[in-house]
């Protein structure tokens, strides 16, 4: 099963147990969304042309930032029932790392190919 959202924008947060954390470290807007979801295997998801809105992305970038782990929420429009579009990543790691460009204005775009533990999509 394969879910895709058009422009959304993603906050990012560290996966923090016990102390959660609750200040997103960024937030980007995406050009596309997509996220694999087969039977008891992780979530295989590509973020696609996305940017920083708020923030630092550089954090992801790190080698640090490639080890951790995160939190990704953002809002389905096409749900219109606000308390119903909510939706989420958790156990996210970026194995792969960000790979970013920055153009001849100075305007960062970046790709991503991770992978979450599980979600709420629906």
């Amino acid at each position: 099963m394969q879910f895709v959202w058009e422009k959304p924008v993603i906050t990012f947060y560290k996966e923090r147990f016990g102390e959660p954390v609750r200040e997103p470290f960024v937030a980007v807007k995406a050009r596309r969304l997509v996220v694999a979801k087969e039977e008891n295997v992780k979530l295989s998801c590509d973020l696609e042309d996305f940017f920083p809105i708020m923030g630092d992305i550089d954090v992801l970038i790190t080698k640090e930032g490639k080890s951790d782990s995160y939190v990704l929420c953002w809002f389905d429009d096409k749900e219109d029932d606000f308390g119903k579009a909510f939706r989420r990543l958790v156990g996210v790691t970026f194995s792969e790392g960000v790979k970013c460009v920055t153009n001849e204005k100075g305007k960062i775009t970046c790709n991503s190919k991770f992978e979450a533990k599980n979600g709420k999509l629906e």
